[in-house]
């Protein structure tokens, strides 16, 4: 690949320690938890992509069963995403839901900033309205990536995907280093069933590889990634919000000294300890 240096064998031997730590992870879940009760939540980005990578090693090595996959689609999705998730969905042999909030995308008729009436919406979506402190609401422009459209777009479609199918157990490829609040993210956690919210155990196996280190293994080891890297973008969330942060690639960008974060919608990076609160990931 282009304008990426060979790494030295102590580098690869870092790496590979790395990749052995989630590896252990991954098989500490199967100790726990049979695949049909987990899924792994992959979006198509650098993190989901890489933990879904090495999840699926660990299982060819081990002869472990691949869980199912699921996405969420948010209704603002990058053509190249979608393409991505297809075509690698393909070659790897995912099998691949897909969770939405049908209900918030047919009330602004699948269109960016349109007004959604929330008297219209479904009883569940009018009480998570009103549980993130938006009660007397009558009307909002549908934007995923604002505070109401992440919690009714990613965490009550994930929820309410988690209970049709009858799911605890969800895999996350999160990062120590992406955001200040996954600082203090745990491998395992257990999440206690709440009010509109199921109990869920999360399992979080990258979370000590940081940026470069994600880049290096996704190069030495020729992994496919979105071409919307090599553009520029750093983090990807929806297509309208989601801006690149130099027009060189991801990995030649100064990682360890600027926000790898900042391409998205700033106001939802400051709420996102209280997003997460609501069942955010």
């Amino acid at each position: 690949m282009a304008n990426v240096k060979p790494l030295s064998a102590e580098k690869i031997k870092e790496l590979e320690t790395y990749i052995h730590i989630t590896k252990n992870i991954v098989r500490e879940a199967y100790r726990q938890f049979a695949p049909e009760e987990m899924r792994l939540v992959w979006s198509g980005n650098k993190d989901s992509t890489l933990t879904l990578w090495i999840w699926r090693q660990t299982c060819e090595q081990y002869g472990l069963k691949l869980p199912r996959a699921v996405t969420l689609e948010e209704g603002d999705s990058f053509e190249e995403v979608v393409e991505f998730l297809k075509t690698i969905g393909r070659d790897w042999k995912v099998e691949l839901d897909v969770a939405s909030n049908r209900d918030v995308l047919e009330a602004c008729n699948h269109t960016l900033n349109a007004d959604v009436i929330v008297s219209r919406l479904n009883e569940r979506n009018r009480q998570e309205i009103e549980r993130i402190g938006f009660g007397g609401l009558e009307r909002f422009p549908f934007e995923p990536e604002s505070y109401i459209g992440n919690h009714l777009m990613k965490s009550v479609s994930l929820n309410t995907y988690l209970e049709e199918q009858g799911v605890k157990v969800i895999v996350q490829g999160l990062r120590w280093d992406e955001h200040p609040v996954r600082a203090d993210d745990a491998y395992f956690e257990h999440i206690e069933e709440q009010d509109l919210q199921p109990e869920q155990f999360r399992i979080r196996p990258i979370l000590h590889i940081s940026e470069r280190a994600l880049w290096d293994i996704y190069h030495h080891w020729k992994i496919p990634f979105v071409s919307l890297y090599t553009q520029g973008y750093r983090s990807l969330g929806v297509k309208s919000t989601t801006t690149k942060l130099a027009d060189i690639p991801a990995w030649e960008q100064d990682l360890e000294n600027t926000p790898e974060r900042a391409g998205r919608r700033q106001d939802k990076e400051k709420a996102m300890a209280r997003l997460r609160a609501l069942g955010y990931m």
